[in-house]
């Protein structure tokens, strides 16, 4: 037990019972008193919160069965445990006080031994939870503290990547940032139209807009001559493009398998955007050619997401359409290249869109 004294408050409307247990207890605690309820309940609030609470039960006003009550029903001074010391002998007494809250009964005429034994241990137990409790505090302290730290990490390695492919591919500028935030507005947007609730969690469009930034990160494994041609590809080397998916995919899983990672939410959605986000609806994508719900909704999201933003980007071989005319070209592909679910969110919100554009447009 701690070297500073612990405080009893003992409540009793009778001056000499409080003069008796104050005598009992005083050389080894710091002993308070209250004359009746209400006095009791300010002082269990007061700047010296007592450690225990010795309470009679037949005082005026509001008696202790109450007093009790008021205690466990205040946040403030629910943890402090009361032992009642009464007159009140009957078993159906005991049981009414321990329904109240109190955590032992005590009947009077009172054994000085007793009182002083129940009081030791119930202050002892008192002192081991409050311990406990600071331990746990302080574990959830490091725990979120922790947590934070792995998020940023995540979140860092995660751009540091996409920026790398980035840095292949001088066309795409910004295109990452609008395609993740694409993504999480059409996630969002779905959510609150009640589709896919049982995915599209908050947690789960977080990670889907922290993972979407990687789609591309297999153009890093494709040839410069390839990659930087400036026009567009013959049918062979829009082949060797197309593999940029399964590159990016492969990637994320060797890495999965090499640090023990396999099964990691954000790892998952970073391999299904890199895998499928060329994937259609109908089944005319690649590379799996996968169709309808069979493709990953996060690679469903971030077709169209990729789709859009390339109508309305300048390219050697196109120059940038307007927002109607992408709206337009994205409508005709409802249910062949894109998910008609998704494809009216994009409809819904469509302003977002061009939100999202003019703020990370490219220089």
């Amino acid at each position: 037990m701690s070297n500073v004294l612990k405080t009893i408050l003992v409540v009793d409307d009778e001056p000499i019972n409080i003069m008796v247990l104050s005598n009992l207890l005083k050389s080894d605690y710091r002993v308070l008193a209250a004359k009746n309820g209400e006095e009791a309940l300010q002082r269990a609030q007061s700047e010296h919160t007592p450690d225990l609470i010795l309470l009679d039960v037949m005082m005026p006003d509001i008696d202790g069965f109450q007093v009790c009550s008021l205690l466990k029903n205040n946040p403030d001074t629910s943890h402090i445990p009361v032992i009642f010391i009464t007159a009140m002998n009957e078993e159906i007494d005991e049981e009414k006080g321990l329904k109240a809250g109190a955590i032992d009964y005590i009947t009077k005429p009172i054994s000085p031994t007793l009182v002083i034994a129940r009081v030791r241990n119930h202050i002892l137990l008192k002192s081991s939870q409050d311990e406990l409790y600071s331990l746990n505090e302080m574990l959830e302290e490091r725990v979120r503290i922790r947590t934070q730290e792995l998020a940023k990490t995540q979140e860092t390695t995660i751009q540091a990547l996409a920026s790398l492919a980035e840095t292949r591919d001088n066309e795409t500028g910004n295109h990452i940032r609008r395609t993740s935030h694409y993504v999480k507005a059409l996630a969002e947007d779905l959510r609150d139209h009640n589709h896919f609730t049982d995915e599209l969690t908050d947690r789960n469009i977080e990670l889907i807009y922290k993972s979407a930034p990687l789609h591309d990160i297999g153009k890093v494994g494709i040839p410069d001559k390839i990659l930087l041609k400036p026009g567009k590809l013959s049918t062979d080397e829009f082949k060797i493009m197309m593999t940029h998916t399964t590159l990016g995919a492969d990637a994320i899983s060797n890495a999965e398998n090499e640090t023990g990672l396999t099964g990691v939410s954000f790892l998952q959605y970073a391999k299904e955007i890199s895998s499928c986000h060329h994937e259609k609806w109908d089944g005319s994508g690649y590379p799996e050619g996968l169709k309808g719900n069979d493709i990953p909704l996060s690679g469903r999201l971030m077709a169209l997401a990729d789709v859009y933003d390339a109508l309305i980007t300048k390219r050697v071989y196109k120059p940038a359409f307007d927002h109607q005319k992408a709206k337009g070209i994205i409508l005709e592909g409802r249910g062949s290249h894109f998910d008609p679910l998704i494809t009216d969110s994009f409809i819904r919100i469509e302003q977002q869109f061009i939100e999202i554009a003019d703020r990370f447009r490219d220089e």
